[in-house]
């Protein structure tokens, strides 16, 4: 199969939602792509009507409507790595774990979308064990917030302590890695690593204001540096860099949430 004709030959996979402003989802995925050299390629999983103040509806995608968007793609380009956002409805995830045990042998992030910013419920809470059978063993890494842990540990966490905890039991759930986003919680931001039975912790800056997308943007940074032969450490720690630079150059463009401007070089 030949690669992709791209800015480097290589290609990256999102497999997540349409954001119609450029701040998040898909649209954002395909803009770090970019960023780090990479083509980027796109299935869709769900449509949602949302701007930077917020998310009015969404409409899951059918489950065979997504398969023939990868499996189209499949025919026609090879990837070096994959990252999953969104995923709406029970029915998702047949699909979706098909596409990852396909490309077993590929760095696969998955960024767990449960609810919006604003709270919006896009996965059931009911489903979580279905969702954490079929999707998270085939994760090299998977990248929930706090609140998104919470839902998958059943448990409350308010201290590093606890995110730690968290980390290990959510890795224990995978083949790979847990990293667990620390911003929701208050205090200076660390983020926790868990990985093969260790620990890693990376703390960073917390900024007076919110930018909408910031886990979209982690989640692609680090499969692009996997895709780049990094360590999952180096992948880690280097994407939470990216993203904090990303954050102090976050503009306000709508009325809502800052979003990311990403320029060719940092």
């Amino acid at each position: 199969m030949k690669a992709a004709v791209g800015l480097s030959g290589k290609s990256l996979l999102s497999v997540a939602g349409l954001d119609p402003s450029g701040g998040a989802g898909l649209l954002l995925d395909l803009k770090v792509f970019h960023h780090f050299n990479f083509h980027g390629l796109a299935v869709v999983t769900t449509l949602t009507v949302q701007n930077t103040q917020g998310v009015k509806s969404w409409q899951p995608l059918a489950p065979e409507f997504i398969w023939q968007q990868y499996k189209t793609l499949k025919e026609d380009f090879s990837f070096q790595g994959i990252k999953v956002g969104l995923i709406s409805s029970l029915a998702q995830l047949e699909a979706l774990s098909q596409i990852l045990q396909e490309n077993s042998s590929l760095p696969r992030v998955i960024d767990p979308v449960f609810s919006s910013s604003g709270g919006q419920e896009f996965f059931k809470p009911q489903f979580l064990p279905e969702y954490i059978k079929k999707i998270l063993p085939l994760a090299t890494l998977i990248t929930p917030n706090v609140d998104e842990a919470e839902l998958l540990v059943a448990q409350k966490i308010q201290t590093v302590n606890e995110m730690k905890k968290a980390a290990q039991k959510i890795s224990s759930f995978t083949q790979g890695a847990c990293l667990i986003k620390g911003g929701h919680l208050s205090g200076a931001p660390t983020d926790i690593l868990a990985l093969e039975g260790k620990i890693y912790c990376f703390s960073h800056k917390k900024f007076p204001f919110s930018v909408h997308g910031t886990g979209c943007l982690l989640s692609s940074a680090i499969v692009a540096f996997l895709a780049q032969k990094k360590s999952l450490i180096e992948a880690v720690g280097q994407a939470i860099d990216f993203v904090q630079r990303q954050i102090a150059k976050a503009r306000q463009l709508g009325q809502g949430q800052r979003v990311f401007i990403l320029r060719e070089k940092d």
